[in-house]
């Protein structure tokens, strides 16, 4: 079986045009070259070069197999670039769980980028709002969202906070219009949030503010919610990140008061400094920050927007909160 470095070696004079040529791209002596040529031609058992006084021209044989030893050169650095990326760290998979509208909102489009700067990882993405078990290894990174951070031994990292206030569809505002305060929900149809796993943000405020009323339908993820919402089934919280830049659902109250749901990114203490995790850490937390900024931007600019076209002033109503 042929040497690699005889493949360089047979590459390198095919490129230069001679052996003193080869030397020196490759950094040895002359004869070394030669030698190395030698060996090859005597391992494939055909003449690869014809020497002259001009230099070294392919045979036939040369020429075709110029091609197989170039692939053979990607794979080899492609092979030690790959060892490398282990080495420090930046190969393999990298697992992710998030819900699925943050994932939609800023996870999934943060992976193209991210995986431009390293094109080692592969990165498996667990969408659920039920949070996996990142202490028993079930993900390398989980980013959560909710009123309060659950007590646990995980390392966090706060993304940001965010404003939730009432939505409806255009089409529910159209039919039934929209209440004056929020005693007026007593003659609107309210969909409740039913999370097996955590409160939906705001549900309880909302119901809080209007003892005995019943919901005329439940949801049991944000995701759900949110399609209820847009085809017109009634009045609910929702995150106004999401929700103001959405052409169908217009805000009944403005943000209700006293509550910031939050994100944070989370993972286990023994792996925050590993360096994938570390590298998506330090990629996401400024890449939401400013996704975030240009999110509320529009939001603003598309609620204003809305109720201009609906005749109404960009602040709807207080949202009162009743006392005791």
């Amino acid at each position: 079986m042929f040497d690699w470095n005889d493949l360089k070696a047979f590459l390198a004079v095919a490129r230069e045009g001679s052996t003193l040529g080869a030397a020196r791209v490759l950094g040895v002596n002359q004869t070394t070259v030669a030698r190395r040529i030698e060996a090859l031609e005597a391992s494939v058992g055909l003449k690869l070069f014809e020497r002259g006084q001009a230099g070294a021209r392919l045979t036939e044989a040369g020429i075709d197999l110029v091609a197989q030893a170039e692939q053979m050169e990607r794979a080899a650095s492609s092979f030690a670039h790959r060892a490398a990326e282990h080495q420090r760290g930046m190969a393999g998979t990298l697992r992710i769980t998030s819900t699925e509208i943050l994932a939609n909102l800023a996870v999934t489009p943060a992976l193209g980028p991210f995986r431009e700067l390293y094109p080692d990882l592969r990165v498996d993405l667990d969408i659920s709002d039920l949070p996996l078990d990142l202490e028993r290894g079930e993900a390398d990174l989980g980013i959560r969202s909710g009123v309060a951070l659950t007590e646990s031994d995980l390392v966090a990292r706060k993304l940001g906070e965010f404003d939730f206030a009432l939505y409806a569809s255009r089409d529910y505002v159209a039919r039934r219009g929209l209440p004056s305060c929020v005693e007026d929900l007593r003659g609107h149809d309210l969909i409740a949030g039913d999370g097996t796993h955590l409160p939906l943000p705001g549900m309880a405020w909302m119901f809080g503010q209007l003892p005995g009323v019943e919901p005329v339908a439940r949801s049991n993820t944000m995701t759900n919610l949110f399609h209820a919402l847009k085809a017109g089934m009634g009045v609910a919280p929702f995150g106004c990140l999401v929700a103001d830049r959405d052409p169908d659902l217009v805000r009944v109250m403005p943000p209700i008061p006293n509550m910031k749901p939050g994100s944070w990114i989370v993972t286990r203490a023994d792996m925050k400094d590993v360096p994938r995790v570390r590298a998506f850490i330090d990629f996401f937390v400024p890449y939401f920050s400013k996704l975030k900024k240009t999110l509320e931007a529009e939001g603003a600019a598309a609620h204003a927007r809305k109720m201009a076209e609906l005749g109404l002033s960009p602040s709807p109503p207080v949202a009162e909160e009743r006392g005791g």
